[in-house]
């Protein structure tokens, strides 16, 4: 009861929260659908119970916020529900439809307690904003941006992001690395959260530090396995489909779900259903390298021996024939050097006897004109000065002359001379 103090009627606390619970109770006796966003779900493991924060939104802005109440059992079967409709978990950040009764306690305050959540109508909400996230990346022109990027030859290097943990990734590891043909690929590895309202900032965080070094990198892997379909809205978010289909080399996705392309897989260069599909699609990236090259070496190997067994043949040939017709040059040859041997011998001797009879010949002029043979036949040799006197303009009147005789000679004076 309330107080009167000094002519004033003076409530507790409990009171006023009381006859406020009472009122809302009287007034709001039925159960409500309404829409809200769920901000945080706020599930406690410890006890099952969620209090999820509910929102509603203008323009970006806040404009309604009350808190609610999820009864552990009510979680349960409500979540089942989500998983088996929707493959999807209920989480934060959905916009969900859900009938709830409107409560006061005088310790919690005012709070809507949740009985129910139509999964049919966060379906719908989750198609609206994967068809939101097309339309946008359409509109700016980027939703074909990533795969229209050059794809390498050989995609060696791979920055993954993954959970180190995941079942996917270890079959992704298991094929890659271990291949028959030795293909050799270098990987590294990016953590990140791949599911929940987390793994969306979770991504794009790894995404911004490889963009920082992706001539390091020909290509980036996505890989999520052993979840199923469970948790793949986040990939319908518009902020994580961009970063994708902006990223300047190649995004390639193995998330582990063979229905309802998500808005990621779509805008990725390459979308492999499974993290093994994803690795047999980067060893048939090597195939297609190495098996023309194969058949290149092959070709070539074959017309080189083929070449070689040519030259070989006509090396052989031109050996024949230069062994032949090396022999019959050398007997020619041979018989040419012997006939003119045989000349040189004849003309030597007949060239022998024509010299030795000119010799002969000089031999006798040069002893028909000695002088002593001429002095003999009564001829003599008269010298003025010491030189033979050929004409008497040599001589004048007075001059020695010498007359030379076969057995001596005379000294004369020239008393005159005749012309």
């Amino acid at each position: 009861m309330p107080e009167v103090v000094q002519e004033r009627t003076i409530y507790s606390l409990l009171e006023v929260t009381r006859s406020i619970q009472k009122t809302i109770g009287e007034r709001y006796k039925s159960l409500y659908w309404i829409k809200a966003e769920m901000n945080k779900l706020n599930h406690y493991k410890h006890s099952g119970h969620c209090y999820p924060d509910l929102v509603e939104k203008k323009d970006g802005k806040v404009v309604a916020e009350m808190r609610s109440i999820l009864w552990r059992n009510d979680f349960e079967r409500i979540n089942s529900l989500f998983l088996k409709l929707l493959n999807e978990p209920l989480r934060d950040g959905i916009t969900i439809l859900f009938q709830a009764g409107i409560s006061y306690d005088p310790l919690y305050g005012l709070s809507l307690r949740i009985v129910d959540i139509d999964p049919t109508f966060v379906m719908g909400e989750l198609e609206r904003e994967k068809r939101q996230s097309i339309l946008r990346l359409q509109q700016e022109g980027l939703f074909d941006a990533n795969r229209r990027l050059p794809f390498p030859p050989v995609p060696k290097r791979l920055a993954i992001i993954s959970v180190e943990t995941s079942k996917g990734l270890s079959d992704f590891y298991k094929i890659i690395h271990n291949n028959p043909w030795k293909y050799k690929f270098e990987t590294t590895l990016y953590p990140a959260l791949l599911q929940g309202d987390k793994s969306v900032p979770s991504i794009i965080k790894q995404l911004a530090v490889i963009a920082e070094r992706t001539e390091e990198y020909d290509a980036v892997a996505i890989i999520r396995g052993g979840g199923g379909e469970v948790g793949l809205s986040s990939y319908n978010n518009y902020a994580l489909a961009k970063a994708i289909a902006i990223f300047p080399i190649p995004v390639l996705t193995g998330i582990g779900h063979s229905t309802n392309e998500t808005v990621s897989e779509m805008v990725a260069y390459k979308n492999a259903i499974t993290p093994s599909e994803l690795a047999d699609f980067l060893i048939q990236q090597f195939h297609n390298f190495a098996i023309p090259l194969d058949q290149l070496q092959e070709r070539l190997i074959s017309l080189s021996k083929n070449r070689f067994a040519e030259e070989k043949n006509k090396l052989q040939d031109i050996t024949r024939r230069l062994s032949w017709s090396g022999k019959n040059r050398l007997q020619q040859e041979n018989h040419a050097v012997q006939l003119l041997t045989q000349r040189m011998h004849l003309f030597s001797r007949h060239f022998l006897r024509e010299q030795h009879t000119q010799i002969e010949n000089i031999s006798r002029l040069i002893r028909l004109a000695d002088p002593s043979h001429l002095l003999k036949r009564g001829f003599s040799i008269t010298k003025v000065n010491g030189k033979a006197l050929l004409s008497t303009t040599q001589v004048k009147e007075g001059d020695l002359v010498e007359t030379i005789l076969m057995d001596g000679s005379i000294q004369s004076q020239v008393v005159s001379k005749n012309i």
